[in-house]
C-alpha cells in the first residue's frame, strides 16, 4: 500500500483548507485511514480515523472544525479543516490499516503511511 497527502500550504487564521491522501494497493476499500499530524517539537497526534463503513472518529479538540471523508472509487482520503487556527500548523500525514477491530488504533498499529505535508496556519 502506498500512500501520498497533498494538500498542505499557508493559510491565515480562521482560513480553511482540504488534505487529499491518493492511496494505492490492494482491498483499500477494507482499510481504515487516518490523518495525523505533528506540530515542531510535539509528539505525532491522531487527528481522524475513518473505517471501511463511513464511521469516523476525532480528536476531541478538532471535532466540529475538521471532517474526514473518503471516496472508494478513486482511492482518495479528504481531511477538510476549517477554522483553521495557529496551533494546527503541522506536518500532516495520512496512513492506513487493515487490521480488524477498533479503527482509530494507536500510532504505532499503522503500518502504511505517506509522507507529510506541511500547513501553516498564520497571517
Amino acid at each position: 500500500v502506498q500512500l501520498q497527502a497533498s494538500g498542505g500550504g499557508l493559510v491565515q487564521p480562521g482560513g480553511s483548507l482540504r488534505l487529499s491522501c491518493a492511496a494505492s494497493g490492494p482491498n483499500l476499500d477494507y482499510h481504515a485511514f487516518g490523518w495525523f499530524r505533528q506540530a515542531p517539537g510535539k509528539q505525532r497526534e491522531r487527528v481522524a480515523c475513518i473505517n471501511s463503513a463511513n464511521s469516523a472518529q476525532y480528536a476531541d479538540s478538532l471535532k466540529g472544525r475538521f471532517t474526514i471523508s473518503r471516496d472508494n472509487a478513486k482511492n482518495m482520503v479528504y481531511l477538510q479543516m476549517n477554522a483553521l487556527k495557529p496551533e494546527d500548523t503541522a506536518v500532516y500525514s495520512c496512513a492506513s490499516h487493515n487490521h480488524g477491530g477498533a479503527y482509530c488504533p494507536a500510532i504505532t498499529v499503522w503500518p502504511y503511511w505517506g509522507q507529510g505535508t506541511l500547513v501553516t496556519v498564520s497571517s
